[in-house]
């Protein structure tokens, strides 16, 4: 079976996306996909910006299920959450803009090269170092243009095979989306008997001091992290690797300054002040985090209302450069709170919820990991399909 190596370039373009102004950016409207936008080869919609669908944008800058992206601005190798080149693929129904600084593959000739194919390719951590050992600027602000992704070669088995090797590999991410659903659906169930209770129960104000022990972390030296698993804690600076629900580790430090405990609320304290994960795990927080952990064993309860009030970013805190909160302003957060019978009574429905969210979440761990190892012994024709 013959393979051709050739450049993307041959079988396909990238274009960065349409450069908006900031002031075109609303809280509602069209959503236009940043780079802050690609997690986890998926694109993440309720962290976008938007724009009013009367600014008239080209359409190959408009975004379609399907649709291969790549950041083109991110660090260097060192943080692999935030590296240049990372990929995801649009899997909305709905339609949303590509901002600039954010690539999109197309014109894919499909005689050559199937796109599932193609996206495969480009998740190889192989490729990803390749595309960003390409980056040129500053450890924290590296870039790459459309033509340096472009020049890197593909290896093409013929159209079959290509088309095989994607099913098998798809069949994983099938699964992952599949959780995904179903994590979502949870999370709504537990975020309407929430707004129920906000509704019909009587509510007095606690400040947050009342309700919750707080953890402000403190960055490690940076030759302490690393990517080695083995007996180093998870690392987390800010909310690179933040998820709809639980925090997900990339980094590891070996030398660990502040811990956030398993179970424990993680809080962005500079911008964006405000953004909310669990941890499931016992980790290492840098600056940009604090970690909550209810007073009372309401953890889940508090929770909801921690996205209740931060449901803007930035609602509270200053900055010169970037927004920031400290201890003493946070503490000092009001918060409505039931009484405790009430707050024990969600605790234990949504102790339920939590506990088969945190069980999809370590599948869907589980079968991007056996993905991964797959994926390079099929690229490389090791395994014959």
């Amino acid at each position: 079976m013959k393979w051709e190596k050739i450049e993307i370039s041959n079988i396909s373009k990238v274009i960065s996306g349409y450069a908006f102004k900031s002031k075109d950016f609303k809280p509602i409207g069209i959503p236009v996909i940043k780079i802050k936008n690609i997690k986890d080869e998926n694109i993440v919609l309720n962290e976008s910006d938007c724009v009013d669908s009367a600014i008239e944008v080209p359409l190959r800058f408009h975004l379609n299920k399907g649709d291969i992206l790549i950041s083109l601005t991110g660090s260097h190798i060192t943080l692999p959450s935030s590296v240049v080149g990372r990929v995801a693929k649009y899997r909305h129904e709905t339609i949303s803009y590509l901002n600039q600084r954010v690539g999109k593959f197309i014109n894919i000739d499909n005689k050559k090269c199937y796109s599932d194919y193609l996206y495969y390719f480009l998740l190889q951590k192989e490729t990803l170092t390749k595309i960003a050992n390409k980056a040129q600027g500053a450890a924290n602000q590296a870039n790459i243009s459309p033509g340096d992704v472009e020049g890197v070669e593909i290896n093409l088995p013929p159209l079959p095979t290509q088309r095989r090797i994607a099913s098998i590999l798809s069949a994983y991410d099938d699964l992952i989306e599949n959780n995904l659903r179903r994590i979502k659906l949870l999370e709504e169930k537990a975020e309407m008997r929430y707004k129920e209770i906000v509704r019909s129960e009587k509510l007095e104000e606690f400040t947050i001091e009342d309700l919750a022990n707080i953890v402000m972390g403190q960055s490690p030296p940076s030759n302490t992290y690393t990517e080695e698993r083995t007996e180093n804690l998870p690392f987390h600076q800010g909310v690179s690797n933040f998820s709809n629900y639980f925090v997900e580790h990339k980094t590891f430090c070996n030398d660990p300054i502040k811990i956030a405990d398993a179970g424990d609320i993680l809080f962005s304290v500079r911008a964006p002040v405000g953004r909310i994960n669990y941890t499931n795990d016992k980790i290492c927080i840098g600056r940009g985090l604090c970690a909550f952990r209810s007073k009372k064993g309401f953890q889940n309860y508090f929770y909801h209302q921690l996205k209740e009030f931060f449901y803007t970013e930035d609602v509270i805190g200053n900055g010169a450069i970037f927004n920031a909160v400290t201890k003493v302003e946070l503490m000092k957060v009001k918060l409505k709170t039931p009484s405790e019978k009430v707050q024990k009574e969600f605790e234990a429905e949504a102790q339920q919820m939590y506990d088969l969210i945190l069980n999809l979440t370590k599948q869907n761990s589980k079968l991007r990991e056996a993905r991964d190892i797959l994926l390079p012994r099929l690229m490389s024709g090791e395994i014959e399909v």
